[in-house]
């Protein structure tokens, strides 16, 4: 292959510096309905109001463009979390923080996403929540259409979600507001003088 890397006049660290905080991940993993895009753009908004440069990977959002080729098997969930692990890695070195919100069921994938990026740049947040509360939910009718027979495939129905065994942060979107979820990451993020 004759494709060598190009190194950046402008580096990650020049970036950071300039956007005075760190950058990294925060991956939100989770059931569909768990509350995901919803917490990471609250998040996103309150870093936003704070002078932090980030912005919003969602699930469904990137299936509209980057990812519009790719189906829910398991090969093609696994390339989506791969390409996005790789556009994530991409703002990392912009001196960004990226927000990403996808099911990313399976905890081998998210590892992959993980070991592309440093130590301090990756950020599991398991958005947990019971499935019979994303049930009762289901803001898209997807729970629905899955128990009906219309969805293949779907996460939590007929296809396994793998939730993570050691996440960075777990916010309980059951027990707990959407605005103390966002406080609970804050907090994290500060405590790691990150933001």
């Amino acid at each position: 292959m004759n494709i060598v890397w190009h190194q950046e006049s402008v580096t990650k660290e020049d970036r950071r510096k300039k956007n005075n905080h760190h950058s990294f991940v925060l991956w939100f993993t989770g059931l569909s309905g768990s509350g995901k895009s919803t917490l990471a753009n609250a998040v996103a908004k309150t870093l936003f109001e704070q002078n932090v440069q980030c912005y919003v990977l969602d699930g469904d959002n990137v299936r509209h463009g980057l990812n519009s080729d790719l189906g829910f098997s398991a090969e093609d969930r696994t390339e989506n979390i791969r390409r996005i692990g790789e556009v994530a890695k991409l703002f990392v070195d912009s001196g960004q923080i990226v927000l990403t919100a996808f099911i990313s069921p399976f905890r081998q994938d998210r590892q992959l996403v993980r070991n592309k990026l440093e130590q301090d740049e990756f950020v599991e947040v398991y958005v947990r929540c019971p499935l019979e509360t994303c049930e009762q939910r289901d803001p898209k009718g997807l729970y629905k259409k899955a128990r009906n027979g219309e969805i293949r495939d779907f996460t939590g129905i007929d296809s396994p979600y793998e939730p993570p065994l050691s996440p960075e942060l777990v916010v309980d979107t059951e027990q707990y507001s959407i605005e103390q979820c966002v406080q609970q990451i804050i907090s994290y993020l500060k405590n790691k003088q990150w933001i």
